[in-house]
């Protein structure tokens, strides 16, 4: 009876250790399941911390690219360049950084939080000089408007000046009236055939102008034939006119007072002249001051 007893208790000690066993063996795996989901959710959350550190790196990285169309200034767009390659190093470095390596990793996050607060500094930069060419912009555009605005009233003033110059030039100019031109034959008489002409006699009027040169003025009068050629003697000179040298047939100095003046020529006929059309062109102190056609009858 007491054998049994002790059976019983031996029995009974051996199904509690083995109980004790499972429950041992059944917690320790239930540690090791627990502690391996842990390490699963671990890993995920180290591989979406990298990933967003790579969206960061990324955002960066696009910010100073975009900053190379749009930054002018070639210290400061030297300056974007070599943090940019920065930026783009630790990147590289972060693809190939394994998720669990977490020091390295808060580490780069300290570089991405470091490369923010640089790129912030550089933004600022960026938008003082934005706003300073804008201002600069402006300023040229204003002083643009001006020089046009300025040059526009000094052209409009040269046109006035000009104009008054040519007006009073032109006021000033003589000018020949009541042109007649008759041939003269050698006793005297008037006559339209040119067989029986000895001169031709070219008689005008230079009217009163008070605004004209007074004092000698040279008269020159060029006799067109009907061909266009000039007549003129082995002793015809030149005069200026247009900055040109022109050859004429008469002239005559007088004395002009501004008033009203008779001016008388002779032409003394010495060749051949054809029936036609003449015109004598008269000239005074450079200008053309009067023309006058004729018709000369055989």
């Amino acid at each position: 009876m007491e054998d049994e007893e002790k059976d019983i208790n031996r029995k009974t000690w051996l199904i509690m250790g083995i109980v004790v066993l499972l429950l041992a063996i059944a917690g320790a795996g239930y540690y090791i399941w627990y502690q391996h989901q842990q390490m699963d959710e671990m890993t995920e959350i180290f591989a979406l911390e990298k990933e967003q550190l790579m969206e960061g790196f990324e955002d960066v990285s696009l910010q100073y690219e975009g900053f190379n169309f749009s930054v002018g200034n070639d210290s400061l767009l030297a300056l974007l360049t070599t943090e940019q390659a920065k930026v783009q190093r630790l990147q590289e470095e972060l693809r190939t950084v394994k998720s669990t390596n977490v020091r390295r990793i808060n580490e780069l996050k300290k570089e991405l939080e470091t490369l923010r607060k640089v790129l912030r500094t550089y933004v600022a930069q960026i938008d003082s000089l934005n706003a300073e060419n804008e201002r600069l912009k402006d300023k040229n555009v204003k002083v643009t408007q001006q020089y046009q605005q300025a040059s526009s009233r000094a052209a409009q003033l040269s046109k006035e000046k000009d104009q008054l110059t040519e007006r009073v030039q032109m006021a000033a100019r003589f000018d020949a009236v009541n042109i007649q031109a008759s041939l003269i034959t050698s006793k005297g008489k008037t006559t339209k055939n040119i067989k029986k002409a000895d001169q031709i006699m070219l008689t005008f009027i230079i009217s009163k102008n008070i605004t004209a040169p007074t004092g000698e003025q040279t008269v020159y009068v060029r006799l067109n034939k009907p061909d266009d050629d000039i007549l003129t003697k082995p002793s015809s000179g030149t005069f200026e006119f247009e900055n040109k040298q022109l050859a004429w047939s008469m002239k005559r100095t007088i004395e002009y007072d501004g008033e009203e003046q008779n001016v008388v020529l002779y032409w003394k006929i010495e060749e051949y002249l054809s029936a036609g059309t003449y015109r004598a062109d008269i000239f005074v102190g450079g200008n053309l001051i009067g023309k006058k056609s004729f018709a000369l009858e055989q």
